[in-house]
């Protein structure tokens, strides 16, 4: 039961939105990000998704951006996609970070709405195909209206598909019949953006995730989506339903999830150190928490 939606995906299936480690002193830490990115593809990773929402990108520096890009590719090597996340809520701006992702050695740009301005839909189209124009990379576009206050609306979504360079969707729509009008009119490799999501969208013809909690679990997520290709939907559901109160933990707990991410990975001794302000770090309950739920996932039956 290979998913017909998912059968050539541009980037892989199973992508990590991959924090961005720091040092206590809150420094870029690029050798924790070479082992992070390491573990991650042993695990199962197909693609790590840099500098978007997990990875703190609106505090980190375009320096530090191309900085991490060239690092985890000097780590990785060619054997994943490495998507860039470049959007800001200027087109100027982000169209510079499109440029020096492509010269840092990124195979794609993830592109988020303009945020706080909240632009028409005509004027969010033109700001997509403006950058799509100005490198050689593919884009993925990234609907997470939630955080934008703008959503790409599904006609909109239906234009863009037209350009030649862009090609996928991170979706954080919450709109599921959108998606699958889209799904249905146009050639874009969607990619579900929230986790409790993964195997719905894909099970009507999504290409994949980008998922957060990959950060911590990615071997059980890619799990999920093996076994729908497998031909075992009533597992690949059980799967999902046993990494729920983790998700939920994650992702619903009043927490961003790079609060999370990097508080579970720093609980379990791997790389991630502090979040920058203006997120502060996880209270122990909140860390006990996601500990005891992580412990109870792995010793699953």
């Amino acid at each position: 039961m290979t998913n017909a939606g998912s059968s050539t995906p541009p980037f892989g299936r199973a992508l990590c939105a991959m924090v961005t480690p720091f040092t206590e002193a809150g420094a870029l830490d690029l050798d924790g990000a070479q082992r992070l990115a390491g573990r991650l593809v042993a695990e199962g990773c197909d693609g790590l998704v840099l500098s978007g929402t997990t990875g703190e990108s609106p505090t980190t520096t375009d320096a530090e951006k191309s900085a991490l890009i060239r690092a985890v590719r000097e780590a990785v090597g060619e054997r994943v996609a490495l998507l860039a996340g470049v959007g800001t809520f200027d087109t100027r701006h982000t169209v510079e970070l499109a440029r020096e992702a492509e010269t840092a050695g990124a195979d794609a740009v993830l592109v988020v709405t303009p945020y706080y301005s909240r632009p028409p839909q005509d004027a969010v189209e033109a700001h997509f195909r403006e950058v799509a124009d100005a490198s050689g990379l593919p884009v993925v576009l990234y609907d997470i209206p939630g955080r934008t206050g703008t959503r790409i609306e599904p006609d909109t979504m239906i234009r863009l598909a037209e350009h030649p360079r862009i090609v996928a969707v991170k979706d954080c729509s919450y709109d599921f019949l959108g998606t699958q009008k889209v799904l249905s009119r146009t050639d874009l490799a969607y990619y579900a953006g929230c986790d409790e999501h993964n195997l719905a969208l894909y099970a009507v013809g999504a290409a994949g995730y980008v998922s957060t909690v990959a950060n911590v679990i990615p071997g059980q997520l890619r799990s999920v989506l093996d076994a729908f290709d497998a031909g075992e939907p009533a597992l690949a559901a059980r799967l999902q339903q046993r990494a729920t109160p983790l998700i939920e933990l994650m992702m619903a707990s009043d927490l961003p999830g790079a609060v999370t991410a990097k508080a579970l990975l720093g609980a379990l001794g791997l790389p991630a150190g502090p979040v920058r302000a203006p997120l502060r770090p996880a209270g122990r309950e909140a860390v006990d928490g996601l500990l005891t739920e992580y412990e109870r996932l792995l010793t699953a039956d």
